[in-house]
């Protein structure tokens, strides 16, 4: 048809339908279905995908296998292994001053002894309230005749400087001793006279 034969453009009047588009209605909705379709297949796919991924999820929630691990092999080693000794040393030990032996007294006779260590010297009296004597030289024993009017018999011992002694005296086998340790110290033992003659 050429444009010579063409009918004249008239413009649309009020109340008159719209013009048509390019696609019928028909085709529209042919293209729109299975649009819809294609959609909730996908819908679903994802919704079973999500199903699987939590299962998986689930299984993986079991509790795994424990590994045990005993103890034995460890503890053979430590036994087989050598322990280390442990060496204390202690200082020397000095030698030890013993007592001197004990002899019998004698009826009617008084002994004083002193005996110990004494670097410096020591300086020793005994005797009794009305006889004093002086000694020397350790160990010592001095032996007096006992006397019945005496009221006590006494030995002292000072020390002139450091050590460490003892004294004693005895009267009818009734015997009182003493100690002293460091400097200047005094070791003092006395037996008093009773009046029914006894001695303590």
């Amino acid at each position: 048809m050429s444009n010579s034969q063409l009918p004249p453009y008239q413009p649309p009047t009020a109340g008159s339908a719209p013009a048509p588009t390019g696609r019928p209605k028909w085709a529209r909705k042919r293209i729109a279905i299975p649009a819809a379709f294609v959609i909730l297949f996908v819908g679903v796919g994802i919704g079973a995908a999500g199903g699987t991924d939590q299962k998986k999820t689930g299984a993986e929630a079991k509790p795994q296998p424990t590994v045990t691990v005993t103890k034995t092999a460890a503890a053979k080693a430590e036994k087989a292994a050598p322990q280390p000794t442990v060496t204390v040393t202690s200082p020397p030990r000095t030698k030890a001053v013993e007592k001197p032996a004990e002899q019998a007294t004698p009826s009617g006779t008084v002994v004083f002894k002193v005996w110990g260590s004494a670097p410096s010297g020591v300086e020793v009296t005994y005797g009794s309230d009305s006889d004093n004597r002086q000694g020397s030289g350790l160990p010592m024993t001095k032996t007096l005749k006992l006397d019945s009017a005496a009221l006590y018999y006494d030995v002292t011992a000072q020390l002139s400087g450091g050590g460490d002694i003892n004294c004693s005296v005895t009267v009818n086998g009734q015997t009182k001793t003493g100690h002293a340790s460091g400097g200047y110290n005094i070791c003092t033992a006395q037996l008093n006279g009773g009046f029914g003659g006894g001695w303590s």
